[in-house]
């Protein structure tokens, strides 16, 4: 998928005043903006920043909160492309820069379903005028053995990035004989019948044991290419291993301590979601991400399912003395970064993309640039720059 590089603001700026937060930590000082990029020195139009900070842009691997842009209500949304501004809209108001849309590739039906994952890959590829810089990550249900191919084939078409492998079936009441939670609604989102619905869970799970082979060449076929790989919610160490020896190398959202610790000592990069960092740990009862952070097991923090998280999850983590801000900001911006291979952005240095946000001392983003280029602007901020 070819990747957005935002055109440069034609001018160059000196952002002055404000306090600057840079690799070795946070100082007052200019930061310079030249064609894009983070320059040595200044030169171009101050704009006065006092009494605000300068933080790198938020790069969020994995977030889903863009789904109720593109189909607020079932089969409401016939335009993807005007669902994805006004996603890129909400990305920018809480920060971030760089943004991992993570689509479901499943069996669950509606917006999780193939047909509905080629539609979104086709309006991000036609999609123009998007400021932040919008890359893929495909959710692949594991399961799907009959899929493999259209799946690998998409993959290669729309140059997708990153893909994280994904096994949501019922096993336990599949095993037992039992009518899965949730089937009804599930089927009605899917548009089959129950009776379809359970028939389908019930093939998919009898076929278990080829999934792991299947897997495995999936995997050796995408790595070959360069796309990243990752497993999402592992609960154990051996789910861990499992996936790890199938080249699966990111631990997305572990379930338990014992899964990150297996992650880390194995030197694979987990990622924990933002949210369960504001709430105070999981909604669904899963190992608290702070605590991990506190532990040094986290690398990155990513919205999930909520936009204004990571940011939010910093200053409380900062509130709460888990962390200072250096700290903490590098887990939304440089490690995640880094995580993705992404070497030109995650910090204010010279050299790398002019990637920022522009802070209040009350935790209100002022303003978001990607590139040098204004993707949102308000505020006090927004006045500072046109007095400028």
């Amino acid at each position: 998928m070819m990747q957005r590089v935002p055109v440069p603001m034609t001018r160059d700026l000196e952002l002055v005043g404000a306090e600057v937060l840079r690799p070795d930590g946070l100082a007052q000082g200019a930061l310079a903006l030249k064609d894009g990029v983070i320059a040595e020195s200044g030169g171009g139009r101050q704009v006065d920043l006092s009494g605000f900070q300068i933080l790198p842009g938020i790069v969020d691997l994995h977030g889903d909160g863009f789904e109720r842009h593109l189909a607020p209500r079932r089969g409401a949304m016939k335009n993807l492309g005007e669902g994805l501004l006004s996603a890129d809209a909400e990305l920018a108001a809480n920060g971030i820069t760089t943004a991992v849309l993570a689509q479901f590739w499943s069996w669950e039906g509606g917006m999780r379903s193939p047909a509905f994952a080629q539609r979104f890959l086709e309006a991000l590829a036609a999609a123009e005028g998007l400021l932040t810089d919008m890359r893929v990550q495909l959710r692949f249900e594991s399961h799907l053995l009959s899929d493999y191919a259209a799946f690998e084939a998409a993959v290669a078409a729309h140059d997708v990035p990153y893909v994280v492998f994904n096994d949501h079936l019922p096993h336990a009441a599949l095993e037992k004989g039992n009518k899965p939670p949730r089937l009804t609604g599930q089927a009605l989102k899917s548009g089959r019948s129950p009776e379809a619905h359970l028939a389908l869970l019930k093939e998919l799970h009898e076929a278990r044991d080829a999934v792991p082979e299947a897997v495995a060449g999936l995997a050796a076929r995408l790595t070959s290419r360069g796309v990243r790989l990752g497993s999402h919610d592992d609960d154990t160490a051996e789910t861990r291993t499992f996936w790890r020896a199938r080249g699966l190398r990111i631990s997305e959202f572990p379930e338990t301590r014992e899964a990150a610790e297996a992650a880390q000592a194995a030197g694979d990069p987990v990622v924990m979601g933002a949210p369960n960092v504001v709430r105070g740990g999981s909604h669904s009862g899963n190992v608290t991400a702070a605590d991990l952070v506190a532990d040094g097991l986290v690398d990155a923090l990513a919205s999930d399912y909520h936009y204004p998280a990571p940011k939010q999850a910093v200053l409380r983590m900062v509130e709460d003395g888990i962390c200072d801000l250096a700290t903490g900001w590098a887990l939304i911006s440089e490690r995640p970064a880094a995580v993705l291979g992404l070497t030109d952005r995650g910090t204010l240095e010279a050299g790398k993309r002019a990637d920022l946000i522009v802070m209040g001392p009350d935790g209100r983003i002022g303003a978001t640039l990607v590139a040098s280029r204004v993707s949102h602007m308000a505020g006090e901020v927004a006045a500072r720059f046109m007095a400028a």
